[in-house]
């Protein structure tokens, strides 16, 4: 999954349970970004490059998510 993937992903759980979702472009250095669900947050570092399995499941804990909420199907 690439950052921008994760991204629209998190965007689509928040629309779907009616939680508040944002990114900040401006905290975070280069093409890092900020992604905001709720009062938890991660770090996206690329959206354009393929983010490995084990800092995806990370990044998906940190947000207070599970894993099968990225599954589609």
């Amino acid at each position: 999954m690439k950052g921008r993937d994760f991204i629209d992903r998190v965007f689509e759980i928040g629309r779907e349970r009616g939680d508040s979702v944002r990114v900040d472009t401006e905290r975070g250095k280069g093409s890092h970004v900020t992604v905001y669900y709720g009062s938890r947050f991660t770090i996206v570092k690329s959206r354009r490059k393929e983010i490995g399995p084990g800092l995806l499941s990370a990044m998906i804990r940190q947000l207070g998510l599970d894993r099968s909420d990225f599954r589609r199907g």
